[in-house]
């Protein structure tokens, strides 16, 4: 009874060495999954400073506006023009600053699409190349199995 399960202990050990377990494809996939979450951190990177550059911009330009539109007038009507002045100006601005917050997002929009497209392509392909290489190998595994 002991012989007949170590036989059949030597015979799992000998089925199972025959099925090679290839860690590569594991280590590609964590090297590839490192590197696109590194261009997609670097499309977010760029995007935020993009948008603080804009937003920057746009503090500065209304504070100076508004330090314009603070000064002492010599006449009450001056001020309701320099108000209605500043609130036109701000508008267009602000038309203007929401259309290059668009284009950042635009931006990302497309880099992102393009990356995920690429790593999409990527995977697809060296899972193919994935499932080929153990087709074969589990195929010659196996008749080697049986031949003994």
């Amino acid at each position: 009874m002991a012989k007949a399960a170590q036989d059949v202990t030597a015979m799992f050990k000998d089925v199972m060495g025959s099925f090679p377990v290839d860690t590569s494809a594991f280590e590609d996939a964590f090297k590839n999954t490192a590197a696109l979450n590194e261009k997609l951190a670097a499309v977010a990177l760029g995007a935020a400073e993009k948008s603080s550059e804009i937003s920057s911009k746009w503090t500065k330009d209304t504070l100076t506006k508004l330090g314009d539109m603070s000064k002492a007038k010599a006449e009450p009507a001056d001020y309701a023009k320099a108000l209605t002045d500043f609130a036109s100006a701000q508008a267009e601005v602000a038309s203007e600053n929401m259309a290059a917050f668009a284009e950042v997002a635009k931006k990302v929009q497309m880099e992102t699409v393009e990356l995920l497209m690429s790593a999409g392509k990527e995977a697809t392909e060296e899972a193919t190349a994935a499932v080929k290489k153990a087709t074969s190998e589990v195929t010659a595994a196996a008749k080697k199995a049986t031949a003994k």
